[in-house]
């Protein structure tokens, strides 16, 4: 007779890691704007390309960088993962999304949760916008921003916006 398995639901892991973090110019002047409700990225004088959060050299170029630049908190889709399985102190049901999200005038993605959208409808390309805390419950964190949701705007092809980042590429 075979023996009859059930499915890994939860996983507990007795990990704790302590570490100091330095965050830098860049990170801090991002941080200090998220807790404003702003977004900043910086530009990249060579490229062109707009990175969130602002670091202070081009990945690129290795040029300094200096020219920030405010950014909307509304963006794209441009991909995913769907979390399906639990964690010790899990606060969120699952399924649920995790997606890297190209904000509007950015080239490169910051990671987020995305709510507010049947994980089966989730796909790449999705237009979204932040849904943030309350004002009073703001500090340095990217979590002033609860999470990102679908704005109800047409898609936009991630074809699209592969392009508009590689016309910048350096040369």
């Amino acid at each position: 007779m075979a023996e009859t398995r059930k499915p890994v639901t939860t996983i507990k892991t007795p990990v704790a890691i302590h570490y100091n973090y330095s965050i830098g110019a860049g990170q801090s002047a991002f941080m200090r704007a998220i807790r404003e409700g702003r977004i900043l990225g910086v530009r990249c004088p060579d490229t062109g390309k707009v990175y969130v959060p602002p670091r202070l050299t081009s990945v690129e170029t290795a040029s300094p960088m200096t020219e920030l630049v405010e950014l909307p908190d509304r963006g794209v889709v441009y991909t995913y993962c769907i979390v399906n399985i639990k964690f010790y102190d899990q606060v969120l049901d699952i399924p649920y999304a995790y997606g890297y999200i190209v904000l509007d005038g950015a080239d490169s993605a910051i990671m987020h949760l995305i709510q507010e959208c049947p994980v089966e409808e989730m796909r790449p390309g999705m237009r979204v916008k932040a849904v943030w805390k309350d004002p009073k419950e703001w500090t340095e964190s990217l979590e002033n921003i609860r999470y990102f949701k679908p704005t109800g705007e047409p898609d936009l092809p991630i074809e699209q916006i592969m392009n508009e980042i590689r016309k910048k590429s350096y040369a």
